[in-house]
């Protein structure tokens, strides 16, 4: 049955504008409708504030900061936000339709995700969470609901309802905000979340798109925030047998419970991605998880569609490797032992009366020693490599380091440091001159920089300086406004947001604006030659661009019709005109307005297009026309003056 029948706004015209034809989703703040802007005549997604919460200030100014948020984002993941307003009751965003379904439909219809089609969807994610994050702002509430996939394949992220800047993230209302499956344990733990949120809710969609199911589960919302603070997220192999590693090491490094182990923010996960999907064949790219809905359909008797990897089969692995590893571990052992026998053979053999033989067998004895001593030394020392000296090298050099050594990296972790630079090894797990297996690994732990970063002073600096500088104390620069200035040279830095000497944690972005220069009053060339005007531009400092297309004009054939900015208007030195051309005035019919009283003369003439000078003769007291300069039914240039002449008494 549709429900939407009995929607009170179906049918209705909000703010005389946005005509509302069919609910299509409803949340815990709003109603979603497709709408029809009656203005522009295009169809939209009207997102409309529940009456209820519309008398709560904190809910208002937080779907207000909805509109602020994503207009700062121009990026083609984002769902778009044209407007923002309200009437009566209702509070309203006027936002991008996409038509398609949610991430969420796709889950509910398919189950797992074959991994092509989850990182396919995970990185246009990933990108416009990117944005937002070098924005400034963390999403907060990313979920398979959030994730739009239109009819053309396009993915987009919605729902900015819970954004915030990247520096006011800290909850004070003892209150927290979000979905509980994708929630960080420091947003449950603190009520605090920065980037890093963001990129742990991604982590748990990559989860739920290869495994078909959320990682937690409990009777209770409580249970599950439990286990977001207790427990780490599963790897998808325990559910998903022949899961490539790389997807597993990718959920693990994103939902790591300590947020300073995961990747920054959005963009740096979508490296990750990408690095681990050029690692992956097409056969792991394909792989078809048994919990695919779509595997259902398959042939009756093909019994091993129906059967899903039990905890025990995933736990199984592990004995099984310790199990050979042990047994490598003993039989070598025992190579050492072995040698112990052939002392009796140079014994015997001094016996018989051959003294080659006997020679032979006193060189064995002593290979043999020798062998035994080489084993001992061996498996005390000898299958062993020391950690070579990494603190203080950045991470590419101690990686080529630790492999020339004969070493593996095992994992990168980063950490704030007040001493070493930013992209340094701090430490190293094992630490430096450590000994460990040849073929081991080593995790090294890179700084961050310091835990809190000083904005620097970029006033007066070329824009591309003051980037570099931001990016080297491991700040990110944000958004990018321009706007005049006497003083500041143009394409320099006239400030910052937040302002120089203010504390940021890495990776924030720094808002910039830059000097556009001394404005330019731009001179009026209408009705001037192209040649003259083209000169008047640019010795103002413009640039000029002559439009290939003509327009009819009053103004003569040749000369200019018009100016793409008006005569007075300020640009900045080095912005483009654009100049179009007249093809002269447009050839139109003169009405015959003999006879006439004046007014409707006059009337007649300048629907018609034409300007009107009345004459009247002595005694000026007559009001009808008794001739006209261009005879009616003539031709004559819109916009030129036609003469009527009043009859006298």
């Amino acid at each position: 049955m549709d429900t939407t029948l009995r929607d009170p706004l179906v049918g209705q015209v909000l703010d005389g504008r946005y005509r509302v034809d069919a609910r299509i989703a409803v949340g815990g703040m709003a109603t979603v409708y497709r709408a029809v802007d009656t203005r522009l005549d295009r169809v939209l997604a009207l997102k409309v504030m529940h009456p209820a919460l519309a008398t709560d200030a904190s809910f208002v100014e937080r779907f207000i900061r909805e509109a602020k948020s994503v207009a700062h984002l121009a990026h083609p993941n984002v769902v778009g936000v044209f407007d923002q307003g309200a009437e009566g009751a209702y509070v309203y965003l006027a936002m991008e339709y996409v038509a398609g379904c949610t991430l969420r439909d796709v889950l509910r219809e398919r189950g797992a995700l074959q991994p092509r089609a989850a990182l396919d969807i995970l990185e246009p994610v990933l990108a416009a969470l990117g944005a937002a994050h070098r924005a400034g702002f963390v999403h907060r509430d990313m979920k398979p609901e959030n994730v739009l996939i239109g009819d053309d394949g396009r993915v987009k992220v919605a729902d900015f309802g819970l954004v915030r800047a990247v520096g006011s993230v800290t909850n004070t209302t003892g209150t927290v905000l979000g979905t509980v499956s994708y929630l960080a344990p420091e947003q449950i733990e603190y009520g605090t979340a920065d980037t890093r949120a963001d990129v742990y809710a991604c982590g748990v969609v990559l989860y739920e798109m290869l495994t078909g199911g959320k990682p937690h589960a409990g009777d209770t919302p409580a249970q599950v925030l439990f286990q977001h603070l207790n427990e780490d997220i599963p790897a998808p192999s325990a559910l998903v047998p022949g899961l490539a590693v790389e997807l597993d090491q990718l959920v693990a490094s994103a939902t790591a419970r300590n947020p300073d182990v995961r990747p920054y923010d959005a963009v740096a996960l979508l490296a990750q991605v990408r690095e681990a999907r050029a690692a992956l064949g097409d056969e792991q790219l394909d792989l078809v998880p048994p919990q695919a809905h779509a595997q259902e359909t398959a042939e009756p008797g093909s019994e091993r569609i129906h059967v899903s990897p039990s905890s025990e089969d995933a736990t199984d692995v592990i004995p099984r490797v310790l199990l050979r590893e042990e047994g490598v571990v003993n039989h070598t052992t025992r190579l050492a032992m072995p040698p112990s026998e052939p002392p009796h053979q140079p014994q015997q053999s001094r016996r018989r009366p051959m003294p080659r033989r006997g020679v032979i067998a006193i060189l064995v004895a002593v290979f043999l020693v020798l062998g035994v001593g080489s084993g001992i030394w061996y498996i005390n020392s000898g299958q062993f490599t020391r950690v070579p000296a990494l603190i203080g090298k950045t991470e590419k050099d101690a990686k080529q380091k630790l492999n020339s050594s004969g070493l593996d990296v095992k994992k990168v972790k980063y950490d704030f440091s007040e001493t070493v630079k930013r992209g340094r090894v701090i430490n190293s797990d094992p630490a430096t001159n450590e000994r460990i297996r040849g073929n081991g690994s080593v995790t090294i732990i890179v700084s961050r920089g310091p835990e809190i970063v000083r904005v620097p002073v970029l006033k007066g600096q070329p824009l591309a300086e003051a980037e570099r500088e931001l990016r080297k104390l491991g700040l990110a620069p944000g958004v990018v406004t321009k706007a005049f200035n006497d003083e500041i040279d143009q394409g320099s830095v006239i400030s910052t947001d937040p302002a120089a000497g203010t504390g940021r944690s890495p990776d924030s972005a720094v808002a910039i604006v830059v000097s556009k220069g001394s404005p330019i009053d731009v001179p009026g060339v209408t009705g001037e030659t192209v040649a003259d005007a083209t000169s008047a531009l640019k010795e103002a400092g413009l640039k000029v661009k002559v439009a290939t297309e003509r327009i009819n004009s009053p103004e003569e054939a040749g000369s200019i019709a018009k100016q793409s900015a008006a005569e007075g208007a300020q640009l900045a030195r080095g912005d483009t005109i654009t100049l179009t051309v007249s093809k002269g005035p447009r050839m139109i019919e003169v009405p015959d307005v003999v006879g006439d009283n004046v007014e409707d003369a006059t009337g007649e003439l300048e629907s018609a297009g034409f300007e009107v000078k009345v004459e009247k003769n002595f005694p000026f007291l007559g009001d009808t026309v008794e001739s006209q300069s261009v005879a009616g039914g003539a031709q004559a240039p819109e916009g030129s003056t036609i003469t009527i002449k009043t009859k006298g008494l």
